[in-house]
């Protein structure tokens, strides 16, 4: 697995209603880019066990995985809003993105894992490669 710490810029932040708005798009836009880095992309939390569940089946499957621990990001917080938003209010972490695409949660790729459908994705974008 390999674990990243994104690069955080810090500027002047304004407390306003606009300043907020435009956090919480910079957070998604910053997501997107960050999950289309890698063919499988966990965004995850240390301390979370389905997140460590998560990462052990990618990897079992012979996976390597890049990893944004959120909780070691100094945005992490702006980052798991973000991604809550993009599944519906459901639980923030783990999320997969596969090929630059959102899976979704925990949920989602195990219904793909047991409908096997998720080996044939990741061999179609170059993450697995038997």
């Amino acid at each position: 697995m390999q674990y990243q710490e994104s690069n955080s810029s810090r500027g002047n932040h304004r407390t306003t209603r606009v300043k907020r708005r435009s956090s919480c798009l910079d957070s998604l836009e910053r997501v997107v880019k960050l999950a289309s880095i890698s063919a499988v992309v966990i965004f995850s939390s240390s301390s979370c066990c389905m997140c460590h569940a998560m990462k052990r089946l990618f990897c079992e499957l012979g996976v390597n995985p890049t990893v944004y621990e959120l909780d070691h990001d100094p945005n992490g917080k702006s980052m798991e809003k973000a991604l809550s938003k993009l599944l519906g209010n459901s639980p923030s972490v783990p999320v997969v993105f596969i090929g630059g695409e959102l899976i979704g949660s925990m949920d989602k790729v195990m219904a793909s894992h047991i409908s096997g459908s998720l080996v044939p994705l990741l061999k179609e974008v170059g993450a697995l490669w038997l």
